[in-house]
């Protein structure tokens, strides 16, 4: 007998057919013995449209209240799910993230998770029955109802799993598993047996959608194993591992690359000390998050320019903030450009293999791709080019490394 938790994202549930295979996929589990612990998102849409409704309701929506509207979508799923379990004979409850309690804190819109009270869930098993819980959604301090922020559903999955010891966090999505890729840019992107936490938590940062960042930082501080797959086909998905369980390691395991970036270059920027948190100090201040960093110090040694990325989103915002300083850093001119891409090669394998910058650099060149700005860490390098180039790049790196499926 093992310990599941199954998290159904809302392509998942999106009507009363899907949510009536759900039921017949969660009685499999139990009629094999295993305990489960269902969690699901909102129907596909209905959080859009709730987001919508607060919108329209107040131009600037108090979040508490924003909250007790969005988290009522996982509530609406969590009952018809249970109820969809009991029609076929399967004991089943449904649980609302303030019931069980699952804590927050207190940060509404985006909270995180704090503790989650599991004697109820316990006893739950003990019955014999299947609690269905509301993903995405918590109990902040005050008993006010919290969400976790968009994908948020996949942390509740984990830190559920976390809570209970579960043998294992399957993830039931629109896509059958992780891949070297986006198959939709590479036809012969393979998908992976198994993956590292480190791994997918750099590709999930770096622009792969399939798992949401936080679920990821989680299930590899808790060594949750997570397992990704398809809920429309019966087949093995990725699991998400620690890497002692991955026997050959491949030197790169993918390629991600993300459309949400922008550059903003500062030329003529005096060479001092505190240049750089003059710079970036204020823009921290103004919850602008800076990923790429390059500095180039001319001849002389009296001036550099400084060249870093931030969310596209946050380009006009970070813009502003540098504009307002320009007296005090006495820059010749800003520059910004919103038509970039960050391409990734990942793989805990170049830990121990030397040559992988010099391949994805080679590989670029080839094809004729300028690099921008280039950033690295242990087992991930990044490089900033044209949006332009961007399919061209991740087709280029994907066979340069050996990940083409044969």
């Amino acid at each position: 007998m093992a310990r599941l938790v199954m998290k159904f994202g809302g392509t998942s549930v999106a009507d009363m057919d899907r949510i009536a295979h759900v039921a017949v996929r969660v009685k499999r589990e139990i009629d094999a013995g295993n305990q489960v612990a269902v969690v699901v998102s909102a129907m596909a849409g209905t959080t859009n449209q709730l987001v919508g409704w607060t919108n329209a309701a107040a131009k600037i929506p108090d979040r508490r209240e924003y909250d007790v509207v969005v988290a009522s979508g996982e509530q609406v799923t969590a009952g018809l799910l249970a109820l969809a379990l009991q029609n076929l004979g399967v004991p089943a409850r449904s649980w609302m993230g303030w019931q069980l309690p699952i804590g927050t804190s207190d940060a509404h819109g985006s909270a995180r998770i704090l503790d989650i009270d599991a004697g109820l869930l316990e006893a739950g098993f003990a019955s014999g029955e299947v609690a269905v819980i509301a993903g995405f959604q918590g109990v902040a301090p005050g008993g006010r109802i919290s969400t976790l922020g968009r994908g948020g559903s996949d942390t509740s999955a984990v830190a559920i799993a976390a809570a209970i010891k579960a043998d294992r966090c399957d993830i039931f999505t629109d896509v059958d598993g992780v891949y070297t890729t986006d198959p939709r840019i590479v036809a012969k992107a393979r998908k992976l047996d198994k993956i590292t936490y480190e791994e997918m938590l750099e590709m999930a940062s770096l622009g792969a959608k399939v798992l949401q960042t936080r679920s990821v930082e989680l299930a590899m501080v808790h060594n949750v194993r997570v397992q990704v797959l398809s809920s429309f086909e019966d087949l093995p998905g990725t699991l998400v591992v620690d890497e002692g369980e991955i026997v050959e390691q491949e030197v790169v395991s993918g390629i991600a690359y993300s459309k949400d970036e922008a550059k903003i270059t500062l030329l003529r920027v005096a060479d001092k000390p505190g240049v750089a948190a003059s710079i970036f100090g204020p823009l921290a201040d103004a919850n602008v998050n800076v990923d790429m960093i390059v500095q180039n110090v001319s001849e002389d040694g009296t001036s550099t320019d400084m060249t870093f990325t931030v969310g596209r989103a946050d380009l006009d915002r970070a813009a502003s903030v540098i504009s307002g300083l320009k007296a005090q850093l006495d820059y010749r001119q800003l520059l910004s450009d919103a038509n970039v891409v960050k391409v990734s090669v990942i793989g805990v394998g170049m830990r121990s293999h030397a040559g992988v910058a010099t391949r994805m650099f080679a590989a670029l060149a080839e094809k004729g791709i300028n690099i921008q700005v280039i950033s690295t860490s242990e087992i991930k390098i990044s490089v900033l080019i044209a949006a332009d180039y961007t399919e061209l790049a991740v087709r280029a790196l994907h066979t340069a490394f050996g990940l083409d499926a044969d």
